[in-house]
């Protein structure tokens, strides 16, 4: 029986978020983007995850334009987009009425697919962005976060399906970010899945360990019926498992792609420029690059790594990578084993650094711990370390219910508080988002506007007239 295995390319979002902490700017997107919208991609990967926060922070991007732009340069082709649920983009939980516009001008503005997901796996905090991604008439790929521990087991997986499958998923993506699946157990687990729902299963791997590709074909053996894979110049390493090696695999299988290697190498050669421009510039660290095996012991994500590597460095402490890793796991253990993705890989790590840094385990402690364990984000999977809840929040009452009921309806404060600011109906939420960098994207886009007006009459008053 032939399958054609669908390919998401992740080359415009995970691979240079995993690569290049997401430093890709839209002018190394448009002149390969018609190429790619020939290629015959399920999808392509362009919106999402940390690109939101990198747009206005570094590269001085409006994202919502960034969007406009790639879904104009590519019509033909579906463009997929990563949200946490209940934090959209950011790194807290918002009201339902910003959870339900963000889904709304998303799609309107170009998305077709949004691959909904919670660190915790929490279904309470994707059921909103569930709704309102479906209200909107885009496609819901309700994603699990891949872990190991001994809660994540095949049928706590198998059952988190079957929720997400009730709630009106039309897709269940297995998120495996740090390359902790591997080739036997994807095969296991997607056969589990296949036997107990009706939907397409999507994988999502990295290739970090180097067991990537044949997680991919042990997967695709079992019924997969969508992979990511990333063009090879940012493939492999912390990133995707590399397009074109897939292809050539399954070529003249029953697994056939049907895509155009000879495409695709001409893609790839416009990537190669861009990362060896990264390169040059000192974006991309040889640490993502290589197989490390240490990911299966410290369950490591790409983009968490660059992270704390980027960390470590800024405060004169690089030798200390191995002592951070280390601790790692330790937090995430003391805090009830939530899978390391956004946010709470970044709460695990900053902790991580802190008790390695501070030379005393909890003795620093971040606001966003403290939210962690008192069930701000959500259920964690099991009950966290109780001797390290006391250190960390003493007798504070931990929160049982979701935690966005908590909030009331936000998006008509966010407006008021950056009207002087506000052009369109997105700009609220690119503050509502990241408000303190939202305000100084927004001053410099009104700064260059007043410029540009300035130097146009200057223009037209030096005309003498006759």
């Amino acid at each position: 029986m032939t399958k054609k295995i669908k390919i998401m390319d992740t080359i415009l979002r995970d691979a240079h978020q995993s690569q290049a902490a997401t430093r890709m700017s839209i002018d190394d997107m448009l002149p390969i983007a018609p190429l790619l919208d020939k290629i015959g991609y399920y999808a392509l990967e362009v919106w999402g995850g940390a690109t939101f926060d990198s747009c206005l922070r570094f590269l001085n991007e409006d994202p919502w334009e960034r969007l406009q732009k790639l879904r104009a340069a590519m019509p033909n082709t579906k463009l997929q987009m990563l949200l946490r649920g209940q934090n959209l983009l950011g790194y807290k939980h918002y009201a339902d009425d910003v959870v339900d516009k963000f889904c709304e001008l998303s799609i309107k503005n170009g998305i077709d697919i949004i691959r909904i997901f919670d660190a915790l796996n929490d279904a309470r905090n994707i059921k909103r962005a569930v709704e309102a991604t479906k209200k909107a008439g885009g496609t819901v790929e309700a994603a699990i976060s891949y872990t190991t521990s001994q809660v994540h087991t095949r049928k706590y997986f198998v059952e988190l399906a079957k929720e997400y499958e009730k709630m009106g998923a039309d897709i269940i993506c297995i998120k495996d970010m740090a390359n902790l699946l591997l080739p036997y157990e994807a095969y296991e687990l997607v056969k589990a899945l296949k036997d107990e729902i009706k939907l397409p299963i999507h994988l999502h791997t990295h290739n970090t360990a180097g067991t990537g590709d044949m997680t991919y074909l042990k997967a695709i053996e079992a019924g997969c019926d969508i992979v990511d894979t990333a063009l090879s110049p940012l493939g492999n390493g912390t990133s995707q498992p590399a397009t074109e090696s897939l292809i050539a695999t399954l070529r003249g299988t029953q697994y056939d792609t049907g895509l155009d290697l000879g495409l695709l190498s001409q893609a790839a050669d416009h990537f190669r420029g861009v990362a060896d421009k990264l390169k040059s510039k000192g974006i991309i660290s040889p640490n993502v690059l290589s197989v490390d095996i240490k990911a299966l012991i410290y369950q490591v994500p790409g983009g968490m790594l660059s992270n704390l590597i980027s960390q470590l460095k800024q405060q004169g402490a690089s030798d200390k990578l191995p002592d951070v890793l280390m601790e790692v796991p330790k937090v995430r253990a003391d805090f009830g084993y939530p899978p390391l993705v956004t946010p709470s890989s970044q709460i695990v790590g900053t902790q991580a650094v802190l008790n390695v840094l501070s030379g005393e385990r909890y003795k620093m402690v971040t606001k966003e711990s403290k939210d962690m364990l008192s069930g701000e984000y959500g259920k964690l999977p099991m009950e966290p370390n109780a001797e390290i809840v006391k250190k960390v929040i003493g007798d504070k009452k931990v929160k049982d219910h979701r935690p966005a009921d908590d909030i009331a309806p936000e998006l008509e404060k966010y407006k008021a508080e950056c009207a002087e600011y506000l052009e369109k109906e997105e700009d609220v939420l690119t503050y509502a988002l990241f408000p303190q960098i939202a305000v100084k994207f927004f001053q410099n886009r009104q700064a260059a506007k007043y410029k540009i007006d300035t130097e146009i009459y200057t223009d037209k008053t030096a005309v003498h007239p006759v």
